[in-house]
């Protein structure tokens, strides 16, 4: 039977979103509970909110089966935390479908990894999608079904194919005092008229201004929070900012308002169509939600 190899993340949500996909299409959720419990458990360990009764290598070793495919493998990887610590990651596992055998193979960049032709298929962060290789225009982006008209075919062959919905959006927030200074509700056009500094995390540069569009930021200079601050208070004393927001709960604390969400930060379905095959356009469509519209692939 074929074999498709899908580029995964090796922990956190988004390898959590494709899990939970795959067990819904296979009936395999004892599979990825154990997958995800175990990443969760090594997460707690590493930041120091759980105590281990055995060492790394011990717990490593009791994870993974390498003589049976289907049952997962782990790795083990240097935390980029202060002194580096040892952290098991997911590796691989292989999961018997109606499409083939699907292999889920853990990557540090997914994307990157289909970018450079190692695979057909792959889930990553579609903020990563934004801040590689979408065009930056003057009017803004406002959602995944917009990513691929902004990608230029000469540079890379990987598109959008579907987003999985495990949505948390990019949201702009200000204090009240900023809101008042200008009429009119915090969204998109409240930022065209606003002059000043706006406060972002750094690694999301390229993706405010693709979803704010850059007509949008004359006038205004990007701040970004210190280290060891949280991003709500740096945002505050900026008094505007763009933040990954979950519940909203922290930024209220510190007396943020909450205005537009500008964009989902989503796990999507990647393909790189040069690489595409009939058996990889069958696992794509195992992975497509039924309700969901995908997006065409070039």
């Amino acid at each position: 039977m074929t074999t498709t190899r899908v580029a995964v993340p090796r922990k956190g949500r988004p390898l959590e979103a494709v899990l939970e996909r795959l067990a819904a299409r296979t009936g395999t959720t004892e599979l990825a509970d154990d997958i995800i419990s175990t990443l969760r458990y090594e997460k707690a360990v590493t930041k120091g909110n759980q105590s281990a009764d055995r060492n790394v290598y011990d717990r490593l070793s009791s994870y993974s089966t390498l003589t049976d495919r289907t049952e997962p493998e782990f790795s083990m990887l240097r935390d980029d935390r202060d002194g580096m610590p040892r952290r098991i990651v997911f590796d691989s596992v292989t999961v018997p479908t109606a499409a083939g055998d699907v292999q889920l193979v853990g990557r540090e960049e997914p994307f990157r990894a289909l970018r450079t032709h190692e695979f057909a298929l792959g889930f990553d962060s579609a903020d990563l999608v934004l801040e590689e290789v979408v065009q930056l225009r003057d009017d803004p982006l406002t959602s995944i079904g917009e990513i691929n008209d902004r990608i230029d075919p000469l540079d890379t062959d990987v598109r959008v194919v579907t987003g999985l919905g495990d949505t948390v959006y990019h949201t702009l927030l200000a204090t009240p005092e900023v809101i008042d200074s200008q009429d009119g509700a915090l969204d998109r056009e409240f930022v065209t008229g606003y002059e000043g500094a706006l406060c972002i995390s750094p690694r999301y540069e390229r993706l405010v201004e693709a979803v704010l569009g850059t007509a949008a930021l004359d006038g205004i200079s990007f701040t970004y929070p210190e280290g060891g601050v949280e991003e709500e208070a740096d945002i505050a004393a900026t008094g505007i900012g763009v933040y990954l927001t979950v519940t909203g709960s922290t930024a209220r604390d510190h007396g943020l308002e909450l205005g537009e969400r500008l964009f989902p930060s989503e796990t999507v379905l990647l393909e790189n169509a040069s690489e595409r095959t009939d058996a990889s356009a069958a696992v794509a469509e195992l992975f497509e939600a039924p309700e969901a519209t995908a997006l065409q692939s070039v």
